[in-house]
């Protein structure tokens, strides 16, 4: 078996097949648009193959079949004439600065405007594109078609920025108001993006717009499933199991764990990352890559502010009309998860019609938690201080129960001022035990209540109860009085309660605590 080429990191369509890199075909989705009406959006998450999917498109519009061969598109009975295609691409940009969308769009429109006629002078952004869509249609007596990448990216880079937030929505609104009064010289526009914001509305004029993130047919369009998975990477799956030392079918147990489980319509399968595998396969190494590529932190801000407990985003419910239309001002972070891939389609409940919301796989739940951490704590467990995870998971697992409570204590004293609540003393607890490695149930219901947390460590189980501003007596007499050890009096492991109470005076903080075991 050959080495496959891995694209890792190259979404143009017309580079993956002329150097031969492996290219998991999805051409066959070209007719479906195409049936599907003239103007089209998607949401994916990022880093799963929508700016791949335009430049495919692009390719096609641009009528290189060539680059088709042996593709379903190739088979297909398809218009293959050429057409004027307008692509706009706000992935690279930085937004952060006050003028970086408009010198972005100048840079578009000057190249189409080389292409297909210089605008009138003192025109703005918007007109200049109106006269761009109509000198492409009037040069080449070809209706255009107009692809539109990461359309949100301006506004998601700066969601802390109101002035500059404000200012941007307005220039895209504006700017791409013009695709409905430009309508009979469009003859298709897809648009991708990570979340639909219907607040924002930037294509609000645009009634016609298709939103096919949800439809069961495009279920699939981005993103692999498994069938896709062995039928281009076998090789590759075999070169990484064989460098692991371990069974083909284990190794790709792993590639699952750690990468499948996106749904984004219930009659859709079950997806792979594409970012994820690709880096998995030609590192030939099991890892989250998802977070190293740039991920946004505004959702976990916004869940630090709500004082959301990490845990109970697993589970969360929504309608159909909460997942694909929210308001980026929405308080509510869960629905905006799902769009951005941080939480997916966990099961359907036809009696409530109610969506259950999970963590997709280990890399996106472990790196998530690993973000939020550090918005809560910033730099503080950094591998240069004494609170790195390994420090934790070394007196979890040598049962050492009170190095890892000073240490919290410590580390309890390193938070910003304005986390100040019992909701953030609960989190970092348990994000800490949860990244230094050990198994860790929140909130685990018993007979008689729920223990607050309960770490499974080498040959320790140990079971806590929080307080805030009461006592550790307290603690202690409710870890007793409601048994929740009681599930593990036949276990041979070592058992030990620990209460806590956390401290709050004023700029004050602190943690007491006891321990039984």
């Amino acid at each position: 078996m050959r080495t496959l080429r891995y694209p890792v990191g190259i979404q143009t369509f017309s580079k993956i097949i002329e150097e031969g890199f492996v290219y998991v075909d999805k051409t066959a989705y070209i007719k479906s648009l195409l049936n599907h009406g003239q103007y089209i959006f998607l949401s994916r998450p990022r880093r799963f193959g929508k700016s791949l999917l335009l430049s495919t498109l692009e390719s096609y519009f641009e009528g290189r079949r060539d680059l088709f061969k042996g593709l379903a598109a190739d088979e297909m009975n398809l218009d293959w004439t050429p057409s004027p295609v307008l692509r706009f691409d706000f992935n690279a940009e930085n937004f952060s600065l006050d003028n970086g969308l408009e010198q972005l769009l100048d840079g578009f429109l000057w190249r189409y405007e080389e292409i297909y006629g210089k605008p009138q002078k003192h025109h703005t952004l918007s007109q200049r594109f109106k006269n761009v869509i109509e000198a492409a249609y009037n040069k080449t007596g070809r209706q255009v078609v107009i692809l539109i990448d990461e359309y949100d990216k301006p506004l998601i880079d700066i969601e802390d920025d109101a002035k500059l937030y404000d200012k941007n929505q307005r220039i895209l609104k504006s700017f791409f108001g013009n695709l409905k009064s430009m309508d009979r010289y469009i003859h298709f526009a897809f648009i991708t993006g990570v979340a639909r914001f219907s607040k924002v509305s930037i294509f609000s004029d645009l009634n016609n717009l298709n939103d096919i993130s949800m439809v069961n047919e495009f279920a699939d369009i981005c993103g692999w499933n498994h069938q896709e998975l062995l039928e281009y990477f076998r090789p590759g799956i075999v070169e990484l199991s064989d460098e692991r030392e371990e069974a083909f079918e284990k190794t790709l147990d792993e590639l699952r764990h750690f990468y499948d489980g996106y749904l984004f319509a219930l009659k859709g399968s079950r997806l792979y990352n594409p970012y994820s595998v690709l880096k998995a396969l030609s590192n030939k190494e099991i890892e989250p890559y998802w977070f190293d590529s740039g991920t946004p932190t505004f959702l976990a801000r916004r869940i630090r502010r709500r004082g959301t407990f990490p845990p109970d985003l697993n589970g969360q419910m929504c309608t159909r009309d909460e997942l694909i239309a929210v308001g980026f001002a929405d308080s509510d972070p869960v629905p905006l998860m799902f769009q951005t891939g941080y939480l997916t389609i966990a099961r359907y409940d036809k009696e409530t019609q109610l969506y259950e919301l999970r963590y997709p796989n280990l890399e996106v739940e472990k790196g998530f938690y690993q973000l939020l951490l550090s918005i809560y704590v910033p730099d503080v467990t950094d591998s240069a201080t004494p609170f790195r995870f390994t420090h934790f998971r070394h007196a979890l697992v040598k049962g050492h129960p009170e190095d890892f409570m000073n240490r919290l204590a410590t580390l309890l004293k390193q938070l910003p001022f304005e986390d100040h609540r019992e909701s953030t003393y609960r989190a970092v607890t348990f994000l800490l035990s949860y990244l230094s490695g050990t198994h860790t149930i929140a909130e685990h219901h018993s007979y008689r209540g729920r223990s607050d947390l309960e770490v499974f460590a080498g040959k320790n189980i140990y079971v806590f109860e929080f307080k805030y501003n009461k006592s550790v007596n307290e603690a202690m007499k409710q870890l007793h009085e409601r048994d929740y050890a009681g599930r593990y009096a036949l276990d041979s492991r070592h058992l030990f309660l620990i209460g806590a109470n956390f401290i709050e005076h004023g700029d004050q903080r602190g943690l007491e605590y006891k321990i039984e075991g």
